[in-house]
């Protein structure tokens, strides 16, 4: 049986974008970047909802053209070489060979058959909707120190109690804390 991980980004009252669709503010020092590195080279899915993929597909096969940050041009090779998958209803197919599940009991069985990590980048709704499906094994959520007063909320739409176990918590760079979760009943 596969995991899901969930790794996201938020601000300290609990959203993952601003009020005008904002994401300038997650800040990208040397360990946590060094920590989404090693996360992702772990992985062996990236697995993204279709909103967050259209961000991504877009950013990174050109990030270098685009950005001169160190953990760009470090991860951008790593999400080219990397297998990607969707979750949409309404993509057809997607650039880079990602595999496209029409919803979510098609990820749920997939993640059943197959061993192997998918790691979803964000994501509001579709880690709302694992949630809810109780598929996401682990959180990794890091806690920036930003309030932005509203926007999307990391989890919208969980309305069961789910029971999580804290496995790790660290502060990066002396600003963001890692917060890190695992289901209760997760292996």
């Amino acid at each position: 049986m596969g995991r899901i991980i969930h790794f996201v980004h938020q601000s300290l009252d609990g959203y993952i974008e601003g009020p005008r669709g904002e994401f300038d503010w997650p800040v990208m020092d040397s360990e946590i970047a060094a920590y989404s590195r090693e996360l992702s080279t772990t992985a062996d899915t990236f697995l993204y909802g279709r909103i967050v993929w259209g961000f991504m597909s877009n950013y990174w096969p050109r990030a270098e053209q685009l950005s001169d940050h160190p953990h760009d041009l470090e991860f951008a090779p790593i999400w080219r070489a990397k297998p990607k998958a969707v979750v949409s209803r309404t993509l057809q197919d997607a650039p880079f060979d990602a595999r496209v599940f029409r919803d979510v009991e098609s990820l749920a069985r997939a993640k059943a058959d197959e061993s192997g990590t998918f790691l979803l980048f964000g994501g509001s709704e579709l880690a709302s909707s694992l949630t809810r499906h109780g598929l996401i094994d682990e959180y990794h959520i890091f806690v920036h120190p930003v309030l932005l007063g509203g926007g999307k909320p990391v989890f919208a739409d969980v309305a069961d109690r789910a029971a999580l176990r804290l496995v790790e918590s660290r502060v990066f760079d002396n600003q963001a804390v890692l917060l890190r979760h695992e289901r209760v009943d997760a292996r």
